[in-house]
């Protein structure tokens, strides 16, 4: 008989916490759907709050994971839009990581046939952050910004819409995702002490607006660099010791997550998968996000049906 496995914590901790459970499989709701769990990205809020990160509410035991592709095996009696069968992807609020998910079918977009499982599964969190990041900032083609960690998931994609809007990026990353940023239209800089003179030597004519998704420090070198503290967005940190602001995803918008996954396919936007594991791995799949200076996204699979 066909169970749920699910990604569970009950006490806050390192990846060490997370446990596999089985549990009986639940029906939707009329506005629900159940997906067939095949990918599932994993993202550093997921550790914070497995950590026990001020910012998140949590009552024990609690699953974890936002993001998720899948096939969706049963639809809820007022569900008109999604049918079973239907490959999506999208976010949940919280429990992504488990093989059968029961969420509002608002949540889901349909997933192109030729977008493979895992980036699929690692897209919509991202891809939509990003998307609603960068639209908070009134710029324009021709202006410069720059993006910190701009090879990691967020970054990444907010990097290359903007090139694809017809803005100059410069792009902070490791010296080993350089080609990379360079090979998406971004003129990469290294992170660490030595970015603000490497940053004003290529635009002395100044930043337009700048994307955090770092820190602390990467908001104090923008500062130092001129761009005013409005102009300044962060997902990283809390924006009211430096005046900046903090705008990430918004609502689920089908919209956007149809566009993104266009351009994948289309391959404007390349979202690399910087690991993947196998669902009964997911503990590892977190020791290697947290490695750091990824290029792209870790993400987990599970093999059904």
């Amino acid at each position: 008989m066909v169970s749920n496995r699910v990604v569970r914590f009950t006490r806050f901790g390192g990846p060490e916490v997370l446990e596999l459970v089985a549990e009986p499989l639940t029906a939707p709701g009329p506005q629900e759907v159940r997906v067939e769990l095949r990918a599932a990205g994993l993202n550093p809020a997921d550790a914070k709050r497995r950590e026990g990160g001020p910012q998140y509410s949590v009552t024990f035991p609690t699953g974890i994971g936002r993001e998720l592709a899948g096939v969706v095996e049963a639809v809820g009696a007022e569900v008109t839009r999604l049918a079973v069968g239907d490959e999506v992807f999208g976010t949940v609020p919280d429990g992504a990581f488990q093989t059968h998910v029961v969420a509002d079918a608002g949540f889901f977009a349909r997933k192109p046939a030729a977008l493979p499982w895992e980036v699929a599964g690692a897209l919509a969190l991202v891809g939509q952050t990003a998307w609603d990041a960068l639209a908070s900032q009134p710029v324009e083609a021709g202006q410069t910004i720059v993006v910190s960690a701009a090879a990691g998931g967020v970054g990444g994609v907010l990097s290359q819409l903007a090139v694809l809007r017809g803005l100059r990026v410069i792009g902070s990353s490791s010296p080993a995702n350089h080609d990379w940023l360079r090979s998406r239209g971004i003129e990469p800089v290294t992170y660490g002490p030595g970015l603000v003179a490497e940053v004003y030597a290529l635009a002395r004519d100044g930043i337009t607006a700048a994307f955090d998704l770092h820190g602390q420090s990467a908001v104090r070198q923008f500062l130092e660099l001129g761009v005013p503290p409005h102009r300044v967005n962060t997902n990283a940190m809390d924006p009211s010791e430096f005046g900046i602001r903090h705008v990430g995803r918004g609502p689920t918008s089908i919209p956007t997550l149809d566009a993104l996954s266009a351009l994948v396919v289309a391959g404007d936007v390349e979202l690399p998968i910087a690991a993947s594991f196998p669902f009964d791995e997911v503990a590892d799949a977190f020791r290697r996000l947290a490695t750091g200076h990824l290029r792209g996204k870790v993400v987990i699979t599970s093999e059904q049906g």
